[in-house]
């Protein structure tokens, strides 16, 4: 296989795990096959060549200036505070050189950098959840996701926060090298291979607010604590002491979803750990999470996460060790 050269845009106030955690993985592949630098050529490159500070104080010195930086085939750009207020300089660059790599990645809010760029126009893309919102806003030809902690379209993959950045660059590994290079990649990092891509990026807990009131809080928490329970909106409301469309209406405007979405969530959730942590049957784990039966939580897990509660378990339930 040809060499691919992998540059990374370096710039002060970048979060140093967006550019450690998939650079581990390019170049772990490339240690898997015995051969350093022989798939991957990894280069850094910053504005004028000069040392950039993290948001986290590491010094990072650059192979390159971004002028004499080798034509990369996977352009990746990390994230941090310093995304937020870029050197027009930079943008100025990604507008004229992006478009000529053959793959485009960016790392949590790097997609900022891209579409300042005009880069994401008209894609399907994911960002740290805390700036999906402001994307959006300030990006309207662009159709920010929410929920999936990485995005492929066409050419150009974009990933949620941080450690997103991981699974993003194995699922790349894997279309490079196959599975088991990518596998060994995972194994040796000590993370799965691999989270789905339109796995949500945070718990049904964090992904809504804090109910305000004490009798919405009391029925977020029972809403956790018993998934199997019957959930509907009159049997919510009567533990709130509240009428359904009053308990359905404050529902939503202190926490910012339904309650029915919120049910969803907590069930998916619980679901998802016990096929992960346990042993017990779909069909006992479809009734102990509200689900009834298995058939309909197969189709929650299909639409959530594009994986069957089988396929979801033995790609996450870790090995058994010997």
């Amino acid at each position: 296989m040809a060499h691919r050269t992998v540059l990374v845009l370096l710039f002060d106030g970048v979060q140093s795990l967006d550019i450690t955690g998939p650079v581990e993985v390019f170049a772990g592949a490339d240690s898997h096959a015995g051969d350093p630098g022989g798939t991957y050529r990894i280069r850094t490159a910053s504005l004028d060549g000069a040392p950039v500070r993290t948001s986290s104080g590491l010094t990072l010195v650059p192979d390159h200036a971004l002028a004499d930086a080798p034509a990369p085939h996977t352009l990746l750009v990390p994230g941090g505070r310093g995304s937020r207020g870029p050197d027009p300089r930079l943008i100025d660059w990604l507008r004229e050189r992006g478009p000529r790599a053959a793959r485009l990645v960016s790392v949590c809010t790097g997609a900022i950098l891209l579409a300042e760029a005009g880069l994401l126009d008209g894609r399907r893309v994911a960002t740290h959840w805390a700036y999906c919102e402001k994307l959006a806003r300030d990006h309207s030809a662009i159709e920010v996701d929410p929920d999936p902690i990485y995005v492929r379209d066409g050419n150009v993959a974009t990933s949620a926060g941080v450690t997103a950045g991981i699974d993003l660059a194995l699922a790349l590994v894997e279309e490079d090298l196959g599975r088991e290079a990518a596998l060994a990649v995972a194994r040796y990092l000590v993370v799965f291979l691999r989270r789905p891509g339109n796995q949500a990026q945070f718990s049904a807990q964090l992904a809504v607010q804090t109910a305000r009131r004490e009798p919405l809080r009391e029925v977020q928490r029972w809403i956790t604590e018993h998934p199997g329970d019957d959930l509907c909106v009159e049997s919510l409301a009567a533990r709130a002491r509240l009428s359904p469309r009053h308990f359905a209406r404050a529902f939503q405007a202190e926490t910012g979803m339904t309650p029915g979405r919120y049910v969803e969530r907590v069930r998916l959730e619980h679901a998802r750990r016990l096929l992960e942590d346990t042993t017990d049957g779909v069909e006992q784990i479809s009734r102990s999470t509200g689900y009834g039966t298995p058939e309909a939580m197969r189709r929650a897990f299909v639409k959530a996460l594009g994986a069957a509660p089988v396929e979801y378990r033995r790609r996450f339930r870790p090995a058994p060790a010997v």
